[in-house]
């Protein structure tokens, strides 16, 4: 019996073997195909009921197999899922194909979008017939047959190639490991960052210390460790991944993704990539990108330069370093705004233990939304690390269950993200209820310390249970607009907003105690981390434009021409660099972002939704950062209501009035 073809609620990963993924997922195309033959042979005149709404609730079984296939594929993969994976996506993506290509059901979407102004829908509705057609148009629908032919090939061989780029970033983020037996080389780490170094080296049957790739490894070593040609060799190897012209190289991949795209978009119609792209976006278009990107490097870049000045001069100033290196960063930078603020992030962990920041981070939920969280051991998990919550609102109604999967292991690739395996939806009177999940790569807890955060990790563990509250709470007809399912350069909206509280000291009291002696965190040290919360913020800028110049400097022009990735980054980063340019390394061959995952000519959105969130907050700062009304507000027109409108419309029903970008660069100092 395959426990991914019976119905399932929760998903049932314990009962899950490998060699149920592949016919799962076979047997769930079928049926979604025959579910969509009943919409075509439909003798009744199309209606939005029996085309639409069809449409939108054909395939559920599909949905679900493939949430929980993909969530492990990202967070408890092996090399028969990957290889599962790569037999899968061609199939997906064709499938979706046949969909958006199919002629009969895009005639019958086209009679129902074409009365869409005589027929009584609501604003949901309404999106969502406009999102159906879209769905066609711009995926070929209206192509001819030759065209529709080389669509396919494209999409076929585009969800191939991001899937094996993927698969080599986390190889090489795996094949890398430091093995130090000379305990002078971990001069100027942490108690702790040593004794995860230690521990993860006897984990693998070694004496002495172990430094990896990974996050809570690798930047620990970059900030602290006083050995400045283990720190390059770190550097190298972490900047150097998919670009060492072996078979884990990148560099094809890229220009293989970047042209494909490219005339995908031509097919269709459109200039670039970014083009296609951004039709779906706040943004509109990639002149509004680059005239919003440009304003704000006008304004971070001489606030950028007078802050790697003031690195230079300090470094030179204490260990005579004459040139300053991109592996010099952290560790100056640390040891600048320790002398600035007298804060170091090691003396804030002990305030910062995992746990207290869970409960923290459900705390200012319940404050704001009413939320309680309830932990549950009767829930199957994909790993003995995830722990499972139920959700529910003031009056006790169930809202959402919750998994948290929060430390780095072998199968799990880098980074922090937020997904979940189902969505919200109306149907037949009942309201669904999401499972919305969090995964980041936060230090485990060694034999003599708990998981103790940095203050950037606990900002991390808001910014994705920012996005988690956005699946939790919604409350739509359709799953197709529920939740994150929004423009994405709306997306982070939610995610970035949360991270304010974290800066405040009403919100630090309610979590923030030290773990050994549950003292509440000295209210100077508040005081310091609002202090220096704009420390080095013109050169954080600078960075984050720079990945978005990058991004579009792939996506916004005709690739073609392009023969070497290298040349072309650095084409793209000249008018951001501050650090002498090294030949070994490149950003875009492990950019994951813009390459695997679904920020192409998207990666501006942080910085866009960084507008939106620093407005945001400013009306929290003015009346109270719990102050409920204004909560609901955020919660009735932002988070409960998806994709279902405009962002813009959604985002001014609560703000009253459109974001100011002076919002952004006052919080940030750049004013």
């Amino acid at each position: 019996m395959n426990p991914l073809l019976s119905p399932f609620d929760t998903a049932p990963f314990s009962t899950i073997k490998n060699e149920h993924f592949k016919p799962a997922f076979l047997q769930a195309m079928k049926d979604a195909r025959v579910e969509i033959d009943a919409i075509t042979t439909n003798t009744e005149k199309p209606s939005f009921e029996n085309t639409i709404e069809a449409l939108e609730f054909s395939g559920q079984q599909l949905d679900r197999v493939s949430s929980v296939f993909f969530n492990l594929n990202s967070a408890e993969t092996n090399e028969e899922i990957q290889k599962i994976a790569q037999e899968i996506s061609p199939l997906l993506s064709e499938f979706g194909n046949d969909i958006t290509l199919n002629k009969d059901l895009f005639l019958r979407v086209k009679v129902v979008y074409n009365q869409k102004d005589s027929l009584p829908l609501t604003t949901e509705q309404q999106t969502l017939l406009d999102k159906k057609y879209k769905s066609f148009s711009r995926n070929g629908a209206n192509l001819p047959e030759d065209k529709k032919t080389r669509l396919r090939e494209i999409d076929a061989s585009l969800s191939k190639l991001k899937l094996q780029f993927g698969e080599n970033i986390l190889a090489e983020t795996n094949k890398y490991q430091k093995h130090l037996t000379n305990e002078a080389d971990l001069d100027g780490l942490p108690d702790g960052a040593k004794e995860a170094a230690a521990q993860l080296a006897k984990s693998k049957g070694l004496n002495g210390w172990l430094i990896t790739l990974d996050y809570p490894s690798y930047i620990p070593f970059m900030k602290y460790a006083t050995n400045r040609e283990l720190r390059k060799e770190l550097s190298m190897a972490f900047g150097s991944k998919g670009f060492k012209d072996d078979e884990l190289d990148n560099q094809k991949n890229v220009l293989q993704i970047a042209n494909l795209r490219h005339e995908r978009a031509n097919l269709l119609g459109y200039k670039t990539h970014a083009h296609f792209v951004l039709e779906e976006r706040m943004a509109e278009t990639p002149e509004k990108v680059h005239a919003f990107l440009s304003e704000i490097l006008e304004k971070a870049k001489p606030a950028a330069e007078r802050e790697f000045k003031q690195l230079e001069d300090f470094a030179k100033e204490i260990d005579g370093i004459e040139q300053l290196q991109k592996w010099d960063s952290s560790y100056y930078s640390e040891k600048l705004k320790q002398k600035l603020f007298s804060l170091d992030d090691e003396k804030l962990k002990p305030y910062f233990k995992l746990e207290n920041v869970i409960a923290g981070v459900f705390k200012v939920s319940e404050k704001l939304f009413g939320l309680q969280f309830e932990e549950i051991f009767n829930v199957d998990k994909y790993h003995e690390d995830v722990k499972t919550y139920k959700i529910f609102d003031a009056e006790k109604n169930f809202v959402s269950l919750f998994y948290a999967d929060f430390h780095p292991r072998s199968g799990k690739r880098g980074g922090a993200w937020m997904t979940s395996f189902k969505s919200q939806y109306k149907k037949d009177g009942e309201n669904v209820r999401p499972h919305i999940s969090n995964v980041c790569n936060f230090t485990k807890p060694t034999e003599s310390k708990p998981s103790l955060l940095t203050f950037n990790e606990v900002t991390t563990l808001f910014h994705e249970f920012g996005h988690g509250l956005h699946g939790m709470l919604a409350n739509t007809t359709y799953p197709s607009l529920s939740g994150t399912s929004v423009y994405w350069d709306f997306v982070e909206l939610p995610s970035q907003v949360l991270e304010n509280w974290c800066y405040e000291k009403e919100a630090l009291e309610l979590f923030a105690t030290h773990y050994e002696t549950g003292e509440l965190i000295p209210m100077d040290l508040v005081q310091k981390i609002k202090e220096s919360s704009t420390f080095q913020e013109g050169m954080a800028t600078l960075r984050q434009l720079s990945f978005g110049l990058l991004d579009m400097s792939w996506h916004g022009v005709d690739p073609s021409s392009i023969t070497n990735v290298k040349a072309q980054e650095t084409r793209a980063f000249k008018g951001t660099n501050l650090y002498p340019e090294t030949e070994e390394t490149c950003m875009s061959t492990a950019f994951a972002h813009i390459f695997q995952g679904g920020y192409s000519s998207g990666y501006y959105s942080y910085k866009w939704a960084e507008v939106l969130d620093a407005d945001a907050f400013a009306y929290f700062k003015e009346n109270g950062i719990f102050n409920t009304e204004i909560a609901t507000k955020f919660k009735d027109n932002v988070l409960s209501q998806g994709g279902t409108e405009n962002p813009m419309v959604l985002y001014k029903r609560f703000r009253g009035a459109e974001p100011k970008v002076e919002a952004l660069l006052e919080r940030a100092g750049l004013l």
